[in-house]
Protein backbone atom coordinates (compact mmCIF):
# COMPACT_ATOMS: atom_id res chain seq x y z
CA UNK A 1 0.00 0.00 0.00
CA UNK A 2 1.27 3.43 -0.96
CA UNK A 3 0.88 5.25 2.27
CA UNK A 4 1.58 8.04 1.03
CA UNK A 5 -0.39 8.44 -1.68
CA UNK A 6 -3.61 7.27 1.16
CA UNK A 7 -2.54 10.30 3.00
CA UNK A 8 -3.06 12.46 0.35
CA UNK A 9 -6.37 10.78 -0.79
CA UNK A 10 -7.70 11.58 2.59
CA UNK A 11 -6.47 15.40 2.80
CA UNK A 12 -8.21 15.03 -1.02
CA UNK A 13 -11.81 14.04 0.43
CA UNK A 14 -11.40 16.18 3.18
CA UNK A 15 -11.05 19.60 1.56
CA UNK A 16 -14.46 18.51 -0.21
CA UNK A 17 -16.02 19.00 2.76
CA UNK A 18 -18.41 15.47 2.51
CA UNK A 19 -17.42 14.89 6.06
CA UNK A 20 -18.83 17.84 7.23
CA UNK A 21 -22.67 17.53 6.96
CA UNK A 22 -24.09 15.75 9.99
CA UNK A 23 -26.11 13.74 7.76
CA UNK A 24 -23.22 12.05 6.52
CA UNK A 25 -21.70 11.27 10.01
CA UNK A 26 -24.60 10.17 10.76
CA UNK A 27 -24.99 7.85 7.99
CA UNK A 28 -21.48 6.62 8.00
CA UNK A 29 -22.11 5.85 11.76
CA UNK A 30 -25.03 3.65 11.20
CA UNK A 31 -23.49 2.06 8.37
CA UNK A 32 -20.81 1.03 11.09
CA UNK A 33 -23.51 0.22 13.18
CA UNK A 34 -24.88 -2.59 10.28
CA UNK A 35 -21.68 -3.94 9.53
CA UNK A 36 -20.68 -4.68 13.16
CA UNK A 37 -23.63 -6.37 13.93
CA UNK A 38 -23.41 -8.17 11.20
CA UNK A 39 -20.42 -9.41 11.15
CA UNK A 40 -20.59 -10.25 15.29
CA UNK A 41 -19.57 -14.38 14.53
CA UNK A 42 -16.30 -12.61 12.55
CA UNK A 43 -15.72 -10.73 15.15
CA UNK A 44 -15.62 -13.20 17.93
CA UNK A 45 -13.79 -15.57 15.89
CA UNK A 46 -11.18 -14.03 14.86
CA UNK A 47 -10.55 -12.57 18.89
CA UNK A 48 -10.81 -16.42 19.73
CA UNK A 49 -8.14 -16.93 17.58
CA UNK A 50 -6.07 -13.88 18.50
CA UNK A 51 -5.98 -14.40 21.85
CA UNK A 52 -9.18 -17.20 23.17
CA UNK A 53 -11.21 -15.14 23.94
CA UNK A 54 -14.61 -16.82 24.91
CA UNK A 55 -17.73 -15.67 23.08
CA UNK A 56 -19.39 -14.13 25.97
CA UNK A 57 -16.19 -12.31 26.91
CA UNK A 58 -15.74 -10.88 23.52
CA UNK A 59 -19.20 -9.45 23.39
CA UNK A 60 -18.84 -8.02 26.76
CA UNK A 61 -15.65 -6.85 26.79
CA UNK A 62 -15.02 -5.72 22.83
CA UNK A 63 -18.39 -6.12 20.41
CA UNK A 64 -21.36 -5.06 23.28
CA UNK A 65 -19.44 -1.66 24.41
CA UNK A 66 -18.50 -0.90 21.03
CA UNK A 67 -22.21 -1.21 20.28
CA UNK A 68 -23.18 0.88 22.99
CA UNK A 69 -21.10 3.87 22.26
CA UNK A 70 -22.40 3.79 19.07
CA UNK A 71 -26.00 3.95 20.39
CA UNK A 72 -24.56 6.79 22.85
CA UNK A 73 -22.63 8.87 19.99
CA UNK A 74 -25.67 8.83 17.76
CA UNK A 75 -27.92 9.66 19.83
CA UNK A 76 -26.49 13.13 21.27
CA UNK A 77 -24.55 13.92 18.00
CA UNK A 78 -26.61 16.70 16.79
CA UNK A 79 -26.72 18.32 20.14
CA UNK A 80 -22.22 18.11 20.54
CA UNK A 81 -22.26 19.55 17.07
CA UNK A 82 -24.15 22.44 17.00
CA UNK A 83 -22.60 25.89 17.67
CA UNK A 84 -22.44 27.57 21.19
CA UNK A 85 -23.59 30.91 22.34
CA UNK A 86 -21.13 32.80 24.92
CA UNK A 87 -21.88 35.81 27.06
CA UNK A 88 -20.10 38.75 25.20
CA UNK A 89 -17.84 41.16 27.40
CA UNK A 90 -19.21 44.64 27.94
CA UNK A 91 -16.20 45.82 26.11
CA UNK A 92 -17.22 44.23 23.18
CA UNK A 93 -20.66 45.32 23.29
CA UNK A 94 -22.52 45.02 20.82
CA UNK A 95 -21.33 41.94 19.19
CA UNK A 96 -22.35 38.09 19.40
CA UNK A 97 -20.16 35.67 20.85
CA UNK A 98 -20.45 31.25 20.21
CA UNK A 99 -18.17 28.53 19.36
CA UNK A 100 -17.84 26.40 16.26
CA UNK A 101 -16.96 22.93 16.57
CA UNK A 102 -14.79 21.49 13.27
CA UNK A 103 -13.04 18.34 12.60
CA UNK A 104 -9.25 18.21 12.28
CA UNK A 105 -8.95 16.87 9.34
CA UNK A 106 -6.97 13.12 8.65
CA UNK A 107 -6.47 11.73 11.66
CA UNK A 108 -4.11 8.45 12.91
CA UNK A 109 -5.65 5.73 15.13
CA UNK A 110 -2.86 3.38 16.08
CA UNK A 111 -4.75 0.57 18.32
CA UNK A 112 -3.33 -2.05 20.64
CA UNK A 113 -3.35 -5.92 20.35
CA UNK A 114 -4.93 -6.55 23.90
CA UNK A 115 -8.61 -5.29 23.17
CA UNK A 116 -8.17 -5.24 19.44
CA UNK A 117 -11.48 -4.28 18.63
CA UNK A 118 -12.64 -2.21 21.12
CA UNK A 119 -10.10 -0.06 21.23
CA UNK A 120 -9.96 0.56 17.54
CA UNK A 121 -13.76 0.94 17.14
CA UNK A 122 -14.05 3.47 20.27
CA UNK A 123 -11.88 6.29 18.93
CA UNK A 124 -12.62 5.73 15.50
CA UNK A 125 -16.54 6.15 16.41
CA UNK A 126 -14.96 9.64 18.02
CA UNK A 127 -13.15 10.58 14.94
CA UNK A 128 -16.11 10.10 12.48
CA UNK A 129 -18.70 11.94 14.49
CA UNK A 130 -16.60 14.60 14.35
CA UNK A 131 -16.20 14.59 10.80
CA UNK A 132 -12.31 13.67 10.26
CA UNK A 133 -10.96 11.32 7.30
CA UNK A 134 -9.14 8.39 9.27
CA UNK A 135 -6.34 6.34 8.75
CA UNK A 136 -6.52 2.95 11.06
CA UNK A 137 -3.47 1.26 12.18
CA UNK A 138 -4.33 -1.79 14.35
CA UNK A 139 -1.38 -3.99 15.81
CA UNK A 140 0.31 -6.80 14.09
CA UNK A 141 0.14 -8.86 17.17
CA UNK A 142 -3.80 -9.43 16.34
CA UNK A 143 -3.80 -10.25 12.60
CA UNK A 144 -6.95 -12.33 12.73
CA UNK A 145 -8.98 -9.08 14.59
CA UNK A 146 -7.01 -6.99 11.88
CA UNK A 147 -8.41 -8.72 9.13
CA UNK A 148 -12.10 -8.20 9.79
CA UNK A 149 -12.07 -4.75 10.81
CA UNK A 150 -10.10 -4.30 7.30
CA UNK A 151 -13.47 -6.00 5.83
CA UNK A 152 -16.02 -4.77 8.06
CA UNK A 153 -14.68 -0.72 7.48
CA UNK A 154 -14.23 -1.47 3.76
CA UNK A 155 -17.84 -2.57 3.56
CA UNK A 156 -18.36 0.19 5.21
CA UNK A 157 -16.23 3.63 4.04
CA UNK A 158 -14.86 4.21 0.70
CA UNK A 159 -11.01 4.44 1.42
CA UNK A 160 -10.51 8.02 1.28
CA UNK A 161 -12.77 8.09 4.15
CA UNK A 162 -11.79 5.56 6.43
CA UNK A 163 -8.75 3.19 5.59
CA UNK A 164 -7.40 0.16 7.43
CA UNK A 165 -3.22 0.16 7.50
CA UNK A 166 -2.10 -3.76 8.38
CA UNK A 167 1.45 -4.27 9.29
CA UNK A 168 4.57 -4.10 11.67
CA UNK A 169 7.27 -1.57 12.45
CA UNK A 170 8.00 -0.54 9.00
CA UNK A 171 4.43 0.56 8.35
CA UNK A 172 3.97 2.15 11.73
CA UNK A 173 6.97 4.23 10.68
CA UNK A 174 5.97 5.25 7.46
CA UNK A 175 2.78 6.06 8.79
CA UNK A 176 4.40 8.44 11.91
CA UNK A 177 6.64 10.07 8.99
CA UNK A 178 3.18 11.17 7.40
CA UNK A 179 1.62 14.86 8.53
CA UNK A 180 -1.50 14.06 9.91
CA UNK A 181 -3.78 16.48 11.59
CA UNK A 182 -4.22 14.30 14.71
CA UNK A 183 -2.84 11.19 16.27
CA UNK A 184 -4.55 8.83 18.78
CA UNK A 185 -2.19 6.08 20.03
CA UNK A 186 -3.16 3.47 22.51
CA UNK A 187 0.06 1.20 23.47
CA UNK A 188 2.71 0.90 25.45
CA UNK A 189 4.93 3.66 27.20
CA UNK A 190 8.50 3.14 24.60
CA UNK A 191 6.05 3.54 21.89
CA UNK A 192 4.24 6.34 22.97
CA UNK A 193 7.50 8.48 23.24
CA UNK A 194 8.16 7.96 19.90
CA UNK A 195 4.68 8.29 19.12
CA UNK A 196 4.81 12.05 20.71
CA UNK A 197 8.46 12.55 19.27
CA UNK A 198 7.37 11.94 15.80
CA UNK A 199 4.03 13.99 16.11
CA UNK A 200 6.06 16.81 17.36
CA UNK A 201 7.88 17.50 13.89
CA UNK A 202 4.61 18.39 12.68
CA UNK A 203 3.29 19.84 15.53
CA UNK A 204 0.69 17.29 15.68
CA UNK A 205 -1.29 17.10 18.92
CA UNK A 206 -1.83 13.78 20.25
CA UNK A 207 -3.88 11.57 22.44
CA UNK A 208 -1.88 8.87 24.39
CA UNK A 209 -3.16 5.61 26.14
CA UNK A 210 -0.90 4.24 27.44
CA UNK A 211 -0.63 2.09 30.87
CA UNK A 212 1.10 1.66 34.13
CA UNK A 213 1.24 -0.17 37.41
CA UNK A 214 -2.43 0.17 38.76
CA UNK A 215 -2.82 -0.30 42.07
CA UNK A 216 -5.51 -2.05 44.06
CA UNK A 217 -5.78 -0.86 47.78
CA UNK A 218 -7.49 -3.05 50.56
CA UNK A 219 -7.50 -1.77 54.07
CA UNK A 220 -9.20 -3.71 57.16
CA UNK A 221 -12.52 -2.21 57.01
CA UNK A 222 -13.65 -3.46 53.11
CA UNK A 223 -15.83 -6.12 52.45
CA UNK A 224 -12.98 -8.85 52.10
CA UNK A 225 -14.65 -11.82 50.18
CA UNK A 226 -16.37 -9.52 47.86
CA UNK A 227 -13.54 -7.29 47.49
CA UNK A 228 -11.57 -10.38 46.35
CA UNK A 229 -14.12 -11.40 43.80
CA UNK A 230 -13.97 -8.30 42.16
CA UNK A 231 -10.23 -8.29 42.36
CA UNK A 232 -9.94 -11.37 40.25
CA UNK A 233 -12.66 -10.69 37.87
CA UNK A 234 -10.16 -7.26 37.45
CA UNK A 235 -7.20 -8.57 37.55
CA UNK A 236 -7.51 -12.16 34.70
CA UNK A 237 -10.37 -10.55 32.30
CA UNK A 238 -8.26 -10.90 29.26
CA UNK A 239 -5.76 -12.72 31.87
CA UNK A 240 -4.51 -9.51 32.85
CA UNK A 241 -3.42 -7.92 29.45
CA UNK A 242 -5.99 -5.10 30.20
CA UNK A 243 -4.23 -1.28 30.36
CA UNK A 244 -5.98 -0.89 33.66
CA UNK A 245 -6.00 -4.11 35.29
CA UNK A 246 -5.20 -4.26 39.27
CA UNK A 247 -1.28 -4.86 38.95
CA UNK A 248 -0.18 -5.12 42.28
CA UNK A 249 -1.93 -5.79 45.73
CA UNK A 250 -1.51 -3.71 48.54
CA UNK A 251 -3.21 -4.76 51.62
CA UNK A 252 -3.03 -4.11 55.34
CA UNK A 253 -1.46 -6.41 57.28
CA UNK A 254 -3.84 -7.81 59.69
CA UNK A 255 -6.36 -9.20 57.01
CA UNK A 256 -3.95 -10.55 54.57
CA UNK A 257 -3.83 -13.33 55.04
CA UNK A 258 -7.85 -13.87 54.98
CA UNK A 259 -7.90 -11.76 52.37
CA UNK A 260 -5.59 -13.81 49.82
CA UNK A 261 -7.72 -17.22 50.86
CA UNK A 262 -10.91 -15.13 49.77
CA UNK A 263 -8.59 -14.36 46.74
CA UNK A 264 -7.49 -18.04 46.06
CA UNK A 265 -11.22 -18.90 46.22
CA UNK A 266 -12.14 -16.82 43.79
CA UNK A 267 -9.80 -17.60 41.10
CA UNK A 268 -10.81 -21.74 41.61
CA UNK A 269 -14.83 -20.82 41.34
CA UNK A 270 -14.28 -18.34 38.33
CA UNK A 271 -11.38 -20.51 36.28
CA UNK A 272 -11.63 -24.15 38.01
CA UNK A 273 -9.01 -26.05 39.43
CA UNK A 274 -6.64 -26.25 36.25
CA UNK A 275 -6.83 -23.24 34.43
CA UNK A 276 -4.93 -24.29 31.85
CA UNK A 277 -7.42 -26.84 30.93
CA UNK A 278 -9.98 -24.38 30.38
CA UNK A 279 -10.57 -23.41 27.24
CA UNK A 280 -12.38 -20.10 28.20
CA UNK A 281 -9.43 -19.07 30.10
CA UNK A 282 -7.20 -16.63 27.42
CA UNK A 283 -3.98 -17.00 26.35
CA UNK A 284 -1.00 -14.49 26.35
CA UNK A 285 -1.07 -13.22 22.86
CA UNK A 286 2.34 -14.75 21.50
CA UNK A 287 5.53 -16.01 22.92
CA UNK A 288 7.74 -13.09 23.33
CA UNK A 289 4.94 -11.55 25.60
CA UNK A 290 4.76 -15.23 27.45
CA UNK A 291 8.26 -15.22 28.12
CA UNK A 292 8.39 -11.97 29.75
CA UNK A 293 5.70 -12.69 31.71
CA UNK A 294 6.80 -16.36 32.81
CA UNK A 295 10.18 -14.38 33.79
CA UNK A 296 8.32 -11.68 36.59
CA UNK A 297 7.26 -15.25 38.26
CA UNK A 298 10.08 -15.78 41.26
CA UNK A 299 9.41 -19.30 42.38
CA UNK A 300 10.59 -18.63 45.71
CA UNK A 301 7.55 -16.12 46.20
CA UNK A 302 4.76 -18.05 44.67
CA UNK A 303 1.56 -19.08 47.09
CA UNK A 304 -0.35 -20.11 44.44
CA UNK A 305 -0.61 -21.10 40.83
CA UNK A 306 3.23 -20.35 39.10
CA UNK A 307 2.96 -22.49 36.25
CA UNK A 308 3.26 -22.23 32.37
CA UNK A 309 2.64 -24.14 29.31
CA UNK A 310 4.33 -22.75 26.42
CA UNK A 311 2.33 -24.84 24.12
CA UNK A 312 -0.89 -23.10 24.62
CA UNK A 313 0.96 -20.05 25.57
CA UNK A 314 -0.86 -19.75 29.79
CA UNK A 315 0.12 -18.93 32.48
CA UNK A 316 -1.79 -19.87 35.83
CA UNK A 317 -3.41 -17.11 37.64
CA UNK A 318 -0.48 -16.53 40.36
CA UNK A 319 0.03 -14.99 43.53
CA UNK A 320 3.50 -14.19 45.06
CA UNK A 321 3.82 -12.74 48.27
CA UNK A 322 6.55 -11.09 50.45
CA UNK A 323 7.62 -8.85 46.86
CA UNK A 324 10.04 -6.46 47.65
CA UNK A 325 8.87 -2.77 46.03
CA UNK A 326 12.20 -3.24 44.26
CA UNK A 327 11.38 -6.81 42.49
CA UNK A 328 11.77 -7.18 38.95
CA UNK A 329 8.07 -7.87 38.93
CA UNK A 330 7.26 -4.40 40.71
CA UNK A 331 9.38 -2.33 38.11
CA UNK A 332 7.78 -2.53 34.97
CA UNK A 333 3.81 -3.36 34.14
CA UNK A 334 2.94 -6.84 33.93
CA UNK A 335 0.27 -7.00 31.51
CA UNK A 336 -0.55 -10.70 32.90
CA UNK A 337 -2.20 -13.19 35.37
CA UNK A 338 0.45 -12.43 38.06
CA UNK A 339 -0.26 -10.79 41.50
CA UNK A 340 2.64 -9.43 43.90
CA UNK A 341 1.22 -8.54 46.87
CA UNK A 342 2.76 -6.16 49.45
CA UNK A 343 1.07 -4.57 52.96
CA UNK A 344 1.04 -1.57 54.33
CA UNK A 345 0.23 -0.81 58.56
CA UNK A 346 -1.58 2.63 57.77
CA UNK A 347 -3.70 3.93 55.03
CA UNK A 348 -1.43 6.82 54.70
CA UNK A 349 1.90 4.33 53.91
CA UNK A 350 0.17 3.00 51.00
CA UNK A 351 -0.41 6.32 49.59
CA UNK A 352 3.02 7.25 50.23
CA UNK A 353 3.87 3.98 48.33
CA UNK A 354 1.49 4.90 45.36
CA UNK A 355 2.76 9.32 44.81
CA UNK A 356 6.42 8.00 45.24
CA UNK A 357 5.88 5.90 41.85
CA UNK A 358 4.84 6.72 37.95
CA UNK A 359 1.06 7.56 38.15
CA UNK A 360 -0.74 4.92 37.41
CA UNK A 361 -3.71 4.57 34.68
CA UNK A 362 -6.03 3.14 37.15
CA UNK A 363 -6.22 3.04 41.03
CA UNK A 364 -8.73 0.81 42.88
CA UNK A 365 -9.28 1.00 47.10
CA UNK A 366 -11.66 -1.35 48.59
CA UNK A 367 -12.34 0.34 51.90
CA UNK A 368 -15.98 1.08 54.00
CA UNK A 369 -14.15 4.16 55.35
CA UNK A 370 -15.05 7.19 53.96
CA UNK A 371 -12.10 9.07 55.38
CA UNK A 372 -9.99 6.63 53.72
CA UNK A 373 -11.71 7.40 50.08
CA UNK A 374 -11.24 10.77 50.63
CA UNK A 375 -7.53 10.33 51.14
CA UNK A 376 -7.05 8.46 48.22
CA UNK A 377 -9.54 10.83 45.55
CA UNK A 378 -7.90 13.94 46.79
CA UNK A 379 -4.56 13.04 47.25
CA UNK A 380 -3.33 10.27 45.05
CA UNK A 381 -2.69 11.14 41.16
CA UNK A 382 -3.93 8.74 38.76
CA UNK A 383 -6.13 8.42 35.85
CA UNK A 384 -9.32 7.45 37.04
CA UNK A 385 -10.46 3.75 38.83
CA UNK A 386 -13.31 2.56 41.07
CA UNK A 387 -13.82 2.80 44.99
CA UNK A 388 -14.85 -0.94 46.20
CA UNK A 389 -14.37 -2.59 42.66
CA UNK A 390 -11.79 -3.20 39.52
CA UNK A 391 -12.16 -1.94 35.49
CA UNK A 392 -15.84 -0.79 35.65
CA UNK A 393 -14.76 2.92 35.49
CA UNK A 394 -14.10 2.51 31.92
CA UNK A 395 -17.22 0.51 30.81
CA UNK A 396 -19.29 3.87 30.60
CA UNK A 397 -20.30 6.84 27.24
CA UNK A 398 -20.66 9.44 30.20
CA UNK A 399 -17.76 10.01 31.44
CA UNK A 400 -13.83 10.24 29.82
CA UNK A 401 -11.37 7.76 30.15
CA UNK A 402 -7.66 8.92 29.97
CA UNK A 403 -3.74 9.18 31.99
CA UNK A 404 -2.06 11.51 33.62
CA UNK A 405 1.39 11.34 33.22
CA UNK A 406 3.39 8.49 32.57
CA UNK A 407 0.15 6.79 32.10
CA UNK A 408 -0.64 8.89 29.11
CA UNK A 409 -2.56 12.38 28.24
CA UNK A 410 -5.84 13.28 26.66
CA UNK A 411 -9.40 11.45 27.07
CA UNK A 412 -12.10 9.85 25.45
CA UNK A 413 -15.85 7.62 25.52
CA UNK A 414 -18.75 9.37 24.45
CA UNK A 415 -18.76 13.09 24.29
CA UNK A 416 -14.93 12.88 25.38
CA UNK A 417 -14.06 11.17 22.27
CA UNK A 418 -15.92 14.01 19.95
CA UNK A 419 -14.34 16.67 21.84
CA UNK A 420 -11.16 15.09 21.37
CA UNK A 421 -11.03 14.74 17.55
CA UNK A 422 -12.26 18.20 17.19
CA UNK A 423 -11.29 22.02 17.35
CA UNK A 424 -13.31 24.73 19.42
CA UNK A 425 -13.04 27.78 17.32
CA UNK A 426 -14.17 30.98 18.90
CA UNK A 427 -16.00 33.79 17.22
CA UNK A 428 -16.54 36.84 17.88
CA UNK A 429 -19.60 38.66 15.21
CA UNK A 430 -19.08 42.17 16.03
CA UNK A 431 -21.91 44.50 14.78
CA UNK A 432 -21.10 47.58 12.22
CA UNK A 433 -23.87 49.72 13.57
CA UNK A 434 -21.75 50.79 16.76
CA UNK A 435 -17.98 51.52 16.82
CA UNK A 436 -16.99 52.31 20.75
CA UNK A 437 -14.18 54.52 20.88
CA UNK A 438 -12.10 53.96 23.81
CA UNK A 439 -9.99 50.84 21.84
CA UNK A 440 -8.23 53.75 19.46
CA UNK A 441 -5.81 55.65 19.84
CA UNK A 442 -5.05 58.23 20.91
CA UNK A 443 -5.67 57.32 24.63
CA UNK A 444 -6.95 59.86 26.95
CA UNK A 445 -7.70 60.03 30.45
CA UNK A 446 -11.57 59.37 29.99
CA UNK A 447 -11.14 56.60 28.00
CA UNK A 448 -8.50 55.44 30.57
CA UNK A 449 -11.64 55.79 32.84
CA UNK A 450 -14.00 53.74 30.65
CA UNK A 451 -11.44 50.91 30.03
CA UNK A 452 -10.90 50.63 33.75
CA UNK A 453 -14.82 50.15 34.46
CA UNK A 454 -14.81 47.62 31.64
CA UNK A 455 -11.88 45.43 32.75
CA UNK A 456 -12.47 44.72 36.06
Amino acid sequence: MDIQALVAAQRTCFNTGATLPLSARKAALKRLRAAITAREGDICAALKADLNKSATESYMCEVGLTLSELSFVEKRLAGWARDRSHLTPLAQFPAKSFTVTEPYGVVLIMSPWNYPFLLTMEPLIGAIAAGNCCVVKPSAYSPATSSVMRTILAECFPSELVSVVEGGRTENQTLLDQQFDYIFFTGGAEVGREVMSKAARHLTPVTLELGGKSPCIVDSTARLDLAAKRLVFGKLLNCGQTCVAPDYLLIQRQVKDRFLAYVKRWITVMYGAEPLDNDGYVRMVNRKHFDRVAGLIDPAKVIFGGRCDPDTLKIQPTILDHVSPDAPVMREEIFGPVLPVLTFHRVEEALEFVNARPRPLALYLFSQEKSTQDLFLRRAAFGGGCINDTIIHLATSRMGFGGIGHSGMGSYHGKESFNTFSHQKSIVKKSTLLDLPVRYAPYTPIKDSLLRLFLR
